[in-house]
């Protein structure tokens, strides 16, 4: 695509990388055909090559528009397009460069803001962010249709976890909001960690990934969030620590970011390397060990949902279903297990009509094979899904932990 960055433009500080994307996409299309919001609306814009067009267009100068932010905020940021594009175009990128220009350019109406400002400000404080889930709870009869299906459908609790006496260490990622929505994902992590000899550090000074504000008109703010985990990690990675592990592959897909979005700070840089070298989904530590220990025995019939963070930004499609396989649980089968639920981090909330729509089609095509529960391996899908109030969704570590806690421990 032949691009003449604007004067203002070039002096962006990501302005040879913008140009060097723009400059690969080759108009063929191919991302259109699975694009979730171009699958609903039809409209050029509401599509991948059309979004590239509109970024082209301001940073050659055009100006801005409220129709603009309009289909760029559209966007899941899904990455579903990477997958499909053949000229390997970096379009998630390309997004966040677009959405900042345009961002500070086009102010938005007061309500986004308030709503924008409070799902940073709750991402930053997940203490807070459990008591106000426990607080809806109590009042859940009194709290709109929409709002009663972001809370869990059982009170959220945590099992205990092992004490860490093994000589392998890893560190994990407590999430911000995943403490108060499904406490328990990481308490079984740790149980089902214990047992392949692997014992987790704790980090209680590392937060919020980040992405959050990264992708809610604060790049600068999720920039500080990165850094301020990567002190909180680097004692113990240079104490031995053999990998970060995340069990929300949404938080996954940005950590193991970390090195590109900072590369340019001569004080992270190789410190943002090194954290995105040792980042691992859960599924990659789990399936990386012998699983003997780890024979499950389980009737249930599970359909997998495989986030977009996880078979898109990680490339890590099919690793959940292989390891479930492995381990003895039977899977039904997911038509268009490649298009997303709508969650999207803070989409669901930010864009709640399209996010309905695409969580029903997701639901319809999880249970065509009559599952008796959904698993995730995304606090945002989990949460999105479990809320439509059909068939449960669970994080699939929850479900290798209950069936090992029927087996004896061969530890």
């Amino acid at each position: 695509m032949q691009t003449t960055l604007s004067d203002a433009a070039k002096r962006l500080a990501r302005a040879e990388e913008a140009e060097r994307i723009l400059r690969s996409c080759v108009h063929c299309g191919f991302c259109n055909a699975t694009c979730p919001t171009y699958q609903l609306l039809g409209d050029e814009l509401d599509g991948p090559r059309g979004r590239i067009y509109l970024i082209k267009q301001v940073l050659e100068g055009q100006p801005a528009s409220a129709k603009t932010q309009l289909h760029l905020d559209r966007c899941l940021s899904c990455r579903n397009c990477e997958t499909t594009c053949p000229s390997g175009v970096d379009y998630h990128n390309l997004l966040d460069i677009g959405r900042a220009v345009v961002d500070q350019a086009v102010a938005r109406p007061p309500l986004q803001r308030a709503l924008r400002s409070g799902l940073r400000n709750l991402a930053s404080h997940p203490t807070a962010f459990k008591r106000l889930v426990q607080l809806g709870r109590s009042v859940d009869s009194l709290l709109p249709a929409a709002l009663k299906g972001k809370l869990p459908r059982s009170p959220a609790t945590a099992q205990a976890r092992p004490q860490a006496h093994h000589e392998r260490r890893v560190l994990l990622l407590e999430g911000c909001v995943q403490p108060g929505l499904s406490p328990n994902t990481n308490a079984a992590t740790a149980r089902v960690l214990d047992r392949l000899g692997i014992s987790v550090t704790a980090t209680p000074q590392a937060g919020c990934c980040g992405a959050v504000d990264y992708h809610l008109d604060a790049q600068a703010r999720g920039l500080e969030r990165a850094r301020h985990n990567i002190d909180a990690w680097w004692p113990a990675i240079e104490a031995g620590a053999e990998a970060i592990v995340q069990t929300a592959s949404g938080c996954g897909a940005f950590v193991k970011d970390y090195a590109k979005l900072l590369h340019g700070d001569a004080q992270y840089a190789s410190k943002a390397r090194r954290v995105s070298e040792l980042a691992r989904d859960l599924v990659e530590v789990v399936a990386a060990e012998p699983l003997d220990k780890l024979t499950c025995h389980s009737g249930q019939l599970l359909a997998v949902h495989c986030p977009c963070s996880l078979q898109h930004a990680q490339k890590l499609g099919g690793s959940v279903e292989a390891l479930l396989k492995r381990l003895g649980f039977n899977l039904s089968n997911v038509p268009d297990g490649h298009l997303c639920c709508g969650s999207a981090g803070t989409y669901s909330l930010t864009q709640p009509q399209l996010a309905r729509q695409l969580r029903d089609n997701k639901l319809d095509a999880l249970e065509s094979g009559r599952p008796d529960v959904i698993v995730s391996a995304n606090i945002g899908c989990q949460t999105h899904l479990d809320g439509a109030g059909r068939t449960p969704v669970r994080h699939w570590i929850e479900l290798v932990d209950e069936a090992l806690a029927k087996s004896p421990s061969l530890a």
